[in-house]
């Protein structure tokens, strides 16, 4: 009687624990979301606001943490692709959704469903191009606005209506207009800076790292005032990209 053949042995792999901080910082961010809609279902909406601006910063840095171990993964980028989806296209329209409708209800779940739909074929179309062979490894510009950017761009009139409460609510018609041009804004085909490539010179490096402190330093002090800068300094960034790439391609075909 011949005897079964041994099962093979499932090979024991140990995984280095500070490998597992993207990961785990890409979870934080997923529950900082999560989080989020529980004060927005509250009201608390400045702490709501706060914690997807909290999501945004994780998401900055999980990826370049996994670069820096280099313990990039498949999982790790599924991961991220659905943190950004909850945190930046969910999150960002349950929030205003819930501001809007306790005073003015309008079209602003129309708009709602538009903005969460266009971040998620933002998402999409990203990660297929992330996938493509034939895409340049490294590029200076994203192809619409990023899931993150797009989040702190919709909120917008939120920050706008903290900063000026005195004047009354914002009308929801003019904020479910401006969620649905912030969703178009992702799924366009416009060029928008992308800073994974940007380079500094190492003499330079401590000046960039001060000036960096400017707009935490402004959060942390003046939170509305510095979130509505930022969007209007992104939206000329948006500006000067298109020029500098129509710039490109003509030095191109010439």
């Amino acid at each position: 009687m011949t005897k079964a053949p041994n099962r093979l042995r499932r090979v024991r792999r140990d995984l280095p624990l500070i490998r597992l901080i993207p990961n785990l910082l890409t979870l934080a961010a997923i529950c900082a979301g999560m989080t989020a809609i529980r004060f927005a279902l509250k009201g608390d909406f400045p702490v709501a606001v706060g914690l997807i601006v909290f999501a945004a910063a994780l998401d900055g840095v999980d990826g370049r943490i996994a670069r820096l171990l280099k313990s990039e993964s498949e999982l790790g980028a599924e991961l991220d692709s659905l943190a950004d989806f909850l945190n930046f296209g969910v999150v960002p329209g349950l929030t205003l959704y819930l501001w809007v409708s306790s005073v003015d209800v309008g079209g602003i779940w129309i708009a709602t469903l538009i903005y969460v739909i266009c971040c998620v074929m933002r998402l999409a179309r990203f990660n297929v191009g992330s996938r493509d062979p034939l895409k340049p490894a490294s590029s200076r510009f994203f192809t619409g606005v990023p899931a993150p950017a797009g989040a702190i761009l919709v909120l917008l009139p939120l920050y706008v209506d903290m900063l000026l409460h005195d004047f009354g609510p914002l009308p929801g018609p003019l904020v479910s207009a401006h969620m649905v041009l912030v969703g178009g804004l992702m799924i366009s085909r416009l060029p928008t800076y992308s800073f994974k490539t940007v380079r500094v010179s190492a003499e330079k490096a401590r000046f960039i790292l001060v000036g960096c402190m400017i707009p935490v330093a402004g959060l942390l002090t003046y939170p509305w005032l510095t979130l509505i800068v930022m969007d209007v300094l992104y939206l000329f960034g948006i500006v000067a990209a298109l020029r500098v790439a129509r710039r490109d391609t003509t030095d191109k075909e010439t």
